[in-house]
């Protein structure tokens, strides 16, 4: 393909809670447009129950909030607009749904419509931390390759098998009525190119990679053998689920006649291949070698690409996985980050706001206890937290450890405790750092997107004065649905690698935080008591049966 770079692309970005829409344009990625839709069924809190960490999405609301986002995007445009040349998609991971051998979510058949293990198993899902732990036990056994090699050497309950393998020990009558298994950012293009059959669903190598132990090293996925070893159940498998994986600057498909009349678009548009949001939200922030971009929302997700020529044998630990290829072609892709980030937040406002309704907007109690909470000192009175209020992602993820606060007295205040929750937050994200460069990998640079970083220049300065470094927040608040488009642009043609389209449409920094050397004194002794309350809570959580 020769597109030209006078037209736009699209790129879809599907979070945890809505799915954006961004037109952007080829020739410099200016942002267009954009629209935010809901999943209107998450909103309800359908078929989730968070005493038991099960979070699932019916394919419905992104198929939905999907089409309203597009059209209303597309609304805003002029009637002279140019043409939109290339969609790309990125979503949450690892977030696997099932399907049929139509390549159907089976949710969206007769009688699995309201059974949530037919449907999408969001990230955030933590009811298979038994099956990620057997799952450890038989890749350190000795008996067959070690296929945690390149996932940090630790599997974890947020990922493709340990969910797999829940649903298929609870839930037969949904694992023999699925073909297969497909992460939500391999499905979206699949449904939007008419895919009509399971087994030519395109994987790209980011979930492949980071999620279901695909590499090169052991010809693609763990064998059949390791499979049924693992639970006979997974025997019923047909095996492989896929063999081949694809970069996201490939063509997945083309938009079909039907989904081009609903967002009101030409047929025959080419689609990229797809991949998780912080991956591509990487690529839209213009991620450079050795430079740690964190997306900062819910959850973090901290990406770095290194040369595989320098990289050579050196495996990092307790990570989310290094991969070739996995953010940006020709590039290893390392990937870490926390289980809980903005969720921490969120719950605190939540627990203060207990049996009173109607205080207003969302946002609005933590946004007073921000600017409270900024004019105390580093440690505020004595209050210390632990961030792990969804278990820990990096270093070496273990979903079965808790958050804690200590240090409480009848002097402490809301302000006191939510900033040792920012505190918290921004240790972990030290404690990151730390692991890569323990082990071989600089990081040289650190870079911020997403909404926390953008809205909160409290917790972006604490972060910088934690781990001593210069903190970049990109001018985007939509750098993940950017990175889309400007996989999307690579895919359609408009330019010759991605290389050269990140460097065209990536989003500039808007501002940087430097460290207050003074306050990074203060944190370091408090970050000993974050790493002593860590070794704590291992204790506790290692004796649990």
């Amino acid at each position: 393909m020769n597109a030209t770079k006078d037209g736009t692309v699209l790129g879809l970005d599907f979070g945890s809670d809505s799915v954006r829409a961004v037109v952007v344009r080829v020739v410099d990625g200016e942002e267009l447009s954009s629209a935010v839709a809901t999943y209107p069924r998450w909103a309800e809190g359908r078929f989730c129950d968070a005493t038991r960490q099960q979070f699932r999405q019916h394919p419905s609301d992104y198929l939905e909030a999907m089409t309203t986002a597009v059209r209303d995007a597309l609304a805003q445009l002029p009637s002279d607009k140019a043409p939109v040349i290339g969609i790309g998609v990125d979503t949450t991971g690892s977030s696997p749904l099932p399907v049929t051998a139509d390549g159907t979510a089976l949710a969206l058949k007769d009688g699995f419509g309201t059974d949530p293990d037919a449907m999408c198993i969001l990230w955030k899902d933590h009811t298979s931390v038994a099956e990620a732990q057997e799952i450890n036990d038989l890749c350190h056994s000795g008996q067959f390759p070690d296929y945690t090699k390149y996932v940090g050497g630790i599997y974890s309950s947020e990922w493709y098998w340990a969910k797999i393998l829940n649903v298929g020990r609870k839930n037969p009558t949904v694992f023999r009525a699925a073909a297969n298994w497909v992460e939500l950012c391999d499905w979206v293009p699949s449904v939007l190119s008419g895919v009509d059959d399971a087994a030519k669903i395109v994987r790209g190598c980011c979930a492949a990679g980071h999620k279901a132990l695909f590499h090169p090293e052991f010809d693609g996925l763990p064998s059949r053998a390791w499979l049924q070893a693992l639970d006979p159940c997974l025997g019923n498998l047909t095996t492989p689920l896929f063999s081949q994986t694809r970069t996201s600057d490939q063509v997945a498909g083309f938009l079909t006649s039907d989904w081009a009349g609903r967002f009101g678009l030409n047929a025959g548009i080419p689609i990229a291949v797809g991949a998780f949001d912080c991956h591509m939200g990487a690529v839209g922030a213009g991620i450079q070698p050795y430079s740690l971009v964190r997306v900062m929302g819910t959850s973090t997700c901290d990406i770095l690409v290194a040369p595989p020529q320098e990289v050579k044998d050196t495996l990092v630990g307790g990570i989310c996985g290094q991969v070739p290829d996995s953010v940006l072609p020709g590039y290893t892709g390392f990937e870490a980050g926390q289980s809980s980030f903005g969720d921490v937040f969120a719950w605190f406002e939540r627990l203060l706001q207990w049996g009173h309704t109607g205080r207003g907007r969302s946002g609005s109690l933590l946004s007073e206890l921000e600017k409270e909470a900024a004019a105390l000192p580093p440690g505020a009175y004595g209050e210390r937290a632990l961030d792990w209020l969804n278990g820990r992602r990096t270093p070496d993820a273990d979903q079965t450890v808790r958050a804690m606060l200590s240090g409480l007295h009848l002097g402490s205040t809301a302000p006191s405790i939510y900033r040792a929750l920012i505190e918290a937050t921004a240790f972990g994200s030290r404690a990151i750092v730390e692991r890569f460069e323990e082990q071989g990998i600089p990081v040289k640079s650190v870079v911020a997107i997403g909404g926390i970083a953008r809205k909160s220049d409290f917790i972006s300065q604490v972060c910088a004065d934690v781990m001593n470094r210069k903190v970049d927040v990109v001018q985007s608040d939509q750098a993940c649905a950017r990175g889309a488009a400007i996989f999307a642009a690579t895919a359609a043609g408009a330019y010759e690698d991605i290389h050269a389209a990140k460097d065209a449409m990536h989003s500039p920094i808007e501002k940087s935080f430097e460290p207050d050397p003074v306050a990074h004194e203060a944190y370091n002794a408090i970050y000993a008591d974050y790493q002593r309350m860590g070794a704590f809570a291992n204790d506790i959580a290692g004796g649990q049966d």
